[in-house]
């Protein structure tokens, strides 16, 4: 583990998948979360959102990060799928601060630390951070949603994890989801349809390509909704959806499965939003979907 915990991570996407512009970002994110409306979920203690750029899913993204109370987060972790390096577990940042247009925001290393001491987190190069923008994508609307408050995140780049692992993973995290201080960020977009994309899944009794894709995306929601990892794992192996954040929903998955065992706690998840980049009509088109669930303690 490196000791150098001086380095600062660079808003690495902005000016392309986001505005640069600190009044423009401001006014973007003020008006998807207006349009979003008010909490009909929350207060949240995690949700599920994605991280594609702004102009395709910010609005979507925004029926998430509305389920917040900022009043009570002090810490924010961030689970993000690696995009670009091959990754058996998860891996932290050497960064101690992340830029955005916004603000700068703190990385909380004394949580880094004992996460470290589980054996199970290695750490990522500064250079890895700033390739990958799973994460990155949702510090902006972080910074919007909590300006004003003293928080930190704890940013975790979530690599392709077996079962097992992400069960493990759900343990090491479920007495963080059980503090009503902490909040997770579940970062994914859901089905990545085309042959660019090398799926191509396709039931037409579900009507057009775009229809299907919704059906498919969905089904998985609906299965998310029950907070059964089996169920989801279940799900992936069958259909194959290319929803590219399923090892972070699996780990939240085992994390709430974890607190559902405890007779005096009740945890449940429910998508409150859902977009697609484009509808795809023929075979040569493609799209991304998007999704925003907001999960909450009822009891």
């Amino acid at each position: 583990m490196s000791q150098d915990r001086s380095q600062i991570r660079r808003a690495s996407h902005s000016g392309s998948w986001y505005s640069s512009s600190e009044r423009e970002l401001r006014s973007q994110l003020d008006n998807w979360l207006a349009k979003a409306g008010p909490s009909v979920y929350g207060p949240a203690r995690a949700i599920i959102a994605p991280h594609a750029g702004y102009q395709y899913c910010g609005a979507c993204a925004a029926h998430a990060y509305k389920e917040i109370d900022p009043s009570i987060v002090k810490r924010i972790f961030i689970l993000g799928p690696s995009h670009h390096v091959r990754l058996s577990g998860c891996a932290l940042s050497p960064a101690k601060v992340c830029k955005t247009p916004l603000y700068d925001l703190k990385v909380d290393h004394s949580t880094y630390e004992t996460l470290y001491k589980t054996g199970a987190f290695e750490e990522m190069s500064l250079d890895t951070d700033e390739d990958e923008h799973s994460i990155e994508m949702h510090m902006p609307y972080i910074a919007k949603v909590m300006e004003g408050h003293d928080f930190q995140i704890v940013p975790v780049m979530v690599g392709s994890l077996s079962s097992d692992k992400e069960a493990l993973y759900g343990r090491i995290f479920a007495p963080f989801l059980a503090n009503p201080e902490n909040f997770f960020v579940i970062s994914s977009d859901f089905c990545h349809w085309g042959s660019r994309f090398s799926y191509q899944y396709y039931d037409a009794t579900w009507g057009e390509i775009y229809e299907s894709i919704q059906k498919l995306d969905e089904l998985g929601m609906s299965i998310i909704e029950k907070t059964s990892p089996k169920e989801f794992t279940s799900y992936l192996k069958e259909y194959g959806n290319t929803i590219c954040g399923r090892h972070p929903i699996g780990v939240l998955l085992n994390a709430v499965h974890i607190l559902n065992t405890n007779e005096n706690q009740k945890i449940s998840i429910k998508f409150l939003n859902y977009a697609q980049s484009s509808r795809c009509i023929y075979k040569q088109d493609s799209s991304v979907s998007y999704a925003a669930g907001s999960c909450r303690f009822d009891r």
